[in-house]
């Protein structure tokens, strides 16, 4: 049950933003008039049942569950294509009539070509816009308003990142990048997307704060946005059970005023007492609506990995804060400005990890593949449905984004071969375009076993403790 738990999200997320993006293709395709053999989810042949015909175009699902196509009619069948999507006589499905001259791909306009080939990028963003437009109206726009700094983690940072410890805690932030801010999302915001080589943080009272960190340092910034957090007050905003904490009767929305005495100014004083008190009995008054309380606990111990391989035990009672977070209620209009705000600053933050990739500022062991995808989809699933949707809108972006990049057997390379046939006025040889979409399903296999090693590499040991398990181990 847990292996379905973790993948079903992954299933539902891939299946249904690649059925957007083929979507958007086949669409653009009837719109053309260009006749479309298959459209498929899955590369290779149909599996037998899951395939029917409609007018001249059959629709399947295929054995391997890799991606999806929308085969059109085309008078350059290449082999590679052939191979991966399957094809009857001429690529059409058996029993389709002959394809007639002006239903081929090539006997449209350019410029038709180009909008055939971008709709499947179109319908990924419009999707993303949809999702991030409808979660803004139905549940408001979630705003946590406090910008007081509550502490700064300052363990092993890098030296672009030392300035953040000239934070104190109970410094208010004004402003990030020379943008006021209002709220603490938008100071990690402006952190991480300040379109300048430094991020400057000015608090009130007038200090500011200068991290020198490229535009594309994107693994610096997000660091630096998270080595900051926030001053929470010490209420409990979920008690997990079978810890200590609600054991001990510890409950939801209850105020943690002192520890063996010692009063509590804030979360972070209580998470550093716990953590200090690893076997150790705490005395914790605590305030709710039916009046103080003092409860006995004892943390239970854990040991904790450090950067540096070693570890430590810590105590854990079972508890998180509750967020400050308020929903403020938006108006449709307002819903679909924001969708498009979250829209384009996802899009944004996914060419600069791109471009910080490309440009070795981002190590190529950031890159993550299908297991990586799988475990933040269920994670967010188990969140509720807000955050797996908003999950689902980023993936969109970054398959539209990365569909454009300029290799030959992606999107974006398809729409060179047709822009250089615009300039040009006839298209590239047919073996010239061969050769390049084969070096771009070299660099395409060659991220996708980059992406594979390093999920193996972050889950090494659960996937060992998997293996023995299914072994009987």
């Amino acid at each position: 049950m847990t292996i379905i738990n973790n993948l079903w999200p992954l299933i539902v997320t891939l299946g249904v933003l690649i059925f957007v993006h083929e979507l958007g293709h086949f669409l653009a395709a009837k719109w053309a008039g260009i006749r479309v053999h298959r459209f498929a989810l899955g590369m290779g042949n149909p599996i037998p049942g899951l395939v029917f015909r409609r007018g001249h175009t059959e629709y399947a699902i295929c054995w391997l569950p890799l991606g999806g196509y929308v085969k059109m009619a085309s008078q350059e069948e290449a082999a590679t294509s052939s191979a991966l999507e399957g094809s009857g006589p001429d690529g059409r499905p058996e029993g389709a009539p002959a394809v007639q001259p002006h239903e081929y791909f090539e006997a449209k306009p350019v410029w038709k070509r180009m909008i055939v080939i971008l709709a499947g990028v179109t319908m990924n963003v419009l999707f993303a816009w949809l999702l991030y437009s409808g979660l803004k109206y139905h549940y408001g726009e979630p705003l946590n308003p406090i910008t007081t700094v509550g502490r700064v983690t300052s363990d092993t940072l890098p030296a672009g990142i030392r300035p953040i410890t000239e934070l104190r805690p109970g410094d208010r932030i004004v402003a990030v990048g020379g943008q006021p801010v209002a709220t603490w999302d938008d100071i990690v915001e402006g952190i991480l997307t300040t379109p300048a080589d430094s991020v400057v943080i000015e608090v009130a009272g007038g200090k500011r704060v200068v991290l020198p960190l490229h535009r594309s340092a994107l693994t610096e910034r997000a660091t630096a946005a998270y080595s900051v957090a926030y001053a929470a007050p010490a209420i409990l905003g979920e008690v997990v059970p079978g810890y200590p904490a609600a054991t001990a009767g510890l409950a939801v929305a209850d105020t943690v005023l002192r520890v063996n005495g010692d009063s509590i100014p804030d979360w972070w004083a209580f998470f550093d007492r716990i953590r200090s008190s690893a076997g150790r009995e705490m005395i914790i008054q605590v305030g709710s609506q039916s009046g103080r309380r003092e409860v006995r606990v004892t943390p239970r111990g854990e040991e904790e990995k450090q950067d540096d391989g070693s570890t430590i035990t810590i105590g854990k009672l079972g508890l998180r804060a509750a967020e400050p977070v308020v929903h403020r209620h938006l108006t449709l209009g307002q819903s679909i400005s924001a969708g498009w705000r979250e829209t384009r600053a996802a899009s944004t933050k996914i060419v600069r990890t791109v471009q910080g990739l490309l440009s070795a500022r981002i190590s190529s062991r950031e890159v993550g593949g299908p297991i990586m995808i799988g475990q933040v989809a269920a994670q967010t699933a188990r969140l509720g449905l807000e955050s797996f949707l908003a999950f689902m809108g980023l993936v969109s972006v970054n398959l539209a984004v990365l569909n454009l990049l300029p290799v030959p057997i992606l999107d974006g390379g398809q729409f060179l071969f047709l822009a250089a046939e615009g300039i040009r006025r006839r298209p590239l040889s047919l073996k010239l375009r061969e050769r390049l979409t084969l070096v771009g399903l070299i660099l395409i296999v060659m991220l996708m076993v980059l992406a594979f090693k390093n999920d193996i590499a972050r889950n090494w040991d659960w996937l060992t403790g998997l293996f023995g398990r299914l072994i009987g181990r």
